[in-house]
């Protein structure tokens, strides 16, 4: 019966959804609880590249910054992705878009309204996102 009533407690701490480090861990010293998005941008239209350095500081300007003005980091990345109408496997250079979120809320509406923004003006299929809570301090 005990090694039955120890099996049903693994199996239910199993299904037990798992809590986020920063839950578990807390933050320390001067860093704080912050909401990161990490958007991913691909950079062609069709199979070439369409999305020049000027176009993307212009979008950058025009649709990010203004949402975004306490900072943002932008990089250069190489991206895969399937195509969803050919199902063909697609490389093609892109710019990942990294911020902090003072208002979660707030926050993620803007990043809607920007890959909303980009889809519309570069003709993408997707824009990728990526939120998730971190430990954050600024030293």
């Amino acid at each position: 019966m005990r090694k039955l009533c120890l099996i049903a407690a693994f199996a239910l701490a199993a299904c037990a959804p798992p809590r986020a480090s920063v839950e578990a861990e807390g933050c320390t010293g001067s860093a704080e609880e912050r909401v990161i998005a990490t958007m991913y941008f691909g950079r062609n239209i069709g199979g070439e590249l369409g999305v020049s350095e000027a176009a993307w500081d212009a979008f950058v300007d025009a649709e990010i910054t203004p949402r975004f003005p306490d900072g943002l980091t932008v990089a250069d990345a190489e991206g895969q992705w399937r195509d969803t109408e050919t199902g063909a496997i697609v490389r093609e250079p892109s710019k990942q878009l990294t911020v902090f979120l003072a208002d979660e809320t707030e926050g993620r509406a803007a990043l809607d309204r920007i890959a909303e923004a980009y889809k519309r003006q570069f003709q993408q299929q997707a824009v990728a996102l990526v939120v998730e809570r971190s430990c954050v301090s600024f030293e």
